[in-house]
């Protein structure tokens, strides 16, 4: 693949993953309610499903993916479900006063990992980058096994990096909160901001 044509789409996931959506609220979310336990599983989860969609567009299946409208439909919602239940525990679950590190996390990394990856799967943000806009960038029909592991790599360097960042930025912010009842509206805004994730994975087309 060509230098030139690598680093535009560089520039071009970078702007889109960097962009504030449905899979941006989630890990803020996730972060500030409980902290950076399983962050990585989380991670995980949306590189991987980032990697699935190249592969359906780089493979020739991007039509298969259109088609496949029911089976699609049913992951979306099976994450926008998934969101409300962790705004609900948010909601719901007790606080204490936060030490320094990190709240232990019930929550399994295989939990984390597949509520991500649907998250991901299931997101018309990464759906419309990868069928309708990846294809202006990238030369998907003569691309080569090179150009895929590259451009690969790059989807792994660039997501886990923005998501690194704003799981920082979360975190640096959830250390100001203290006592039980900070601790208690953090759980609960983070809980709605979660909720309102889950809205818009579900409504968007």
């Amino acid at each position: 693949m060509e230098l030139h044509g690598l680093v535009l789409f560089c520039m071009m996931y970078l702007i889109a993953t960097a962009t504030p959506g449905p899979g941006i609220a989630a890990i803020l979310a996730r972060v500030l309610g409980r902290g950076h336990a399983g962050l990585g599983a989380f991670i995980a989860g949306y590189v991987v499903g980032d990697l699935i969609w190249f592969t359906l567009a780089a493979t020739g299946m991007a039509m298969l993916a259109k088609t496949a409208h029911i089976l699609f439909l049913g992951i979306k919602y099976a994450g926008a479900v998934y969101l409300l239940y962790l705004a609900y525990r948010l909601w719901t679950s007790p606080v204490d006063a936060m030490t320094v590190g990190d709240v232990r996390s019930q929550e399994s990394r295989a939990r984390l990992f597949l509520s991500s990856l649907t998250l991901t799967l299931g997101n018309p943000k990464a759906i419309i980058f990868y069928l309708a806009l990846l294809p202006t960038v990238i030369d998907l029909p003569n691309m080569t096994v090179t150009a895929f592991l590259e451009v690969a790599g790059a989807i792994c360097i660039i997501l886990s990096s923005v998501l690194s960042a704003y799981s920082i930025a979360a975190f640096r912010a959830r250390r100001l909160f203290q006592s039980r009842r900070a601790l208690r509206w953090l759980n609960r805004s983070t809980g709605t901001v979660m909720a309102g994730a889950a809205v818009a994975v579900a409504t968007r087309n």
